[in-house]
Order: C-alpha cells, then structure tokens, then sequence
C-alpha cells in the first residue's frame, strides 16, 4: 500500500501517523482494535486512521446485524453508511449536545433516509418549521404546565388545536 512492497507492521503504522499528522495512537491500542479486543473506537481515532488509510470513516464501523454483500443487500448498506454519516456528524456537537442528540435520534430510528426526508420537505414549506417549534416548544410560562417531554425536557407535546 505504502509502496513497501510488503505490509505494513503496527509499529511502522504508528510511526507514519506521528510523521504525516503529528498525531498518532500507541501501538498496543492499534493491537487491541486490529484483533477485535477493543470493539469501539473513539471518533478521534476513527477519523485518523480513516486518514492514514484514506478511507471513509464508516469503513472503519461494523457491518450491520444481518449485513450481506450480495445485491439485495444495497439498501442496508446504504442504510448503514447514512447512518455511520450521522454518527460521526452527532459526535461533532460537543458544544450543542441537544443538537448531537437529535441526530443521534435520526439515526437510531428504523427509518432514518424518511427522516432525512421528511425534514426536507418541512424547510421547503414557509412557516412550517417556525410553527412546528412554537407548537413543540412551548413558552417557559406552558412549558411548566405541559404533561409530557418529547426527549427533552424542556420540549412537549401539545394537544391539537380545535378548528
């Protein structure tokens, strides 16, 4: 890959990283995710080494539950990729973790490309996303009066409006 003619070994892996992004992980920790030991990776480490490697970072997530390579098995790959997109975009907003939970919640729901969708063609619509909010996000004075969160504390649920 590197034009060695030969692979790589942990250690020379290790090295290139500190050399070409003078940031790097030790050796033992590429060890343990080589061999499966440390399933999860943090997001840092993901995108170095999709960097090093020069590969999407999702590359570097498990394959889905149920995940085949055959034809019909496109659409959860793609699925999966969304998804793997999401994620990482969630683990960005540090700063706003409501923002990184919304997210997260897009992509953990069955359907996430309806959610993606659906959000589209809620912006398209004038007014629309304003009087969603207003509807979803009460004024403090209601807020305390409202029955029910919808995961998070300070959105409820309102009842319909009466024609």
């Amino acid at each position: 890959m590197r034009g060695l003619g030969r692979a790589l070994t942990q250690n020379e892996v290790v090295e290139e990283m500190e050399r070409h992004f003078s940031k790097t992980i030790s050796q033992s920790y590429l060890s343990q995710i080589e061999s499966g030991a440390r399933p999860h990776i943090t997001h840092g480490t993901r995108q170095l080494l999709a960097g090093y490697f020069k590969v999407h970072p999702g590359f570097l997530v498990d394959d889905a539950e149920g995940f085949q390579t055959d034809l019909g098995s496109a659409v959860r790959a793609e699925d999966t990729t969304r998804n793997a997109w999401i994620y990482a975009a969630a683990d960005n907003f540090h700063d706003d973790p409501k923002l990184g939970q919304a997210l997260t919640d897009i992509a953990d729901h069955p359907d996430t490309r309806k959610c993606l969708m659906l959000l589209g063609e809620i912006v398209k619509v004038p007014g629309l996303v304003e009087h969603l909010h207003e509807v979803l996000r009460p004024a403090p004075a209601e807020a305390g009066a409202a029955s029910e969160g919808v995961g998070d504390p300070d959105l409820a649920r309102a009842e319909p409006a009466e024609s």
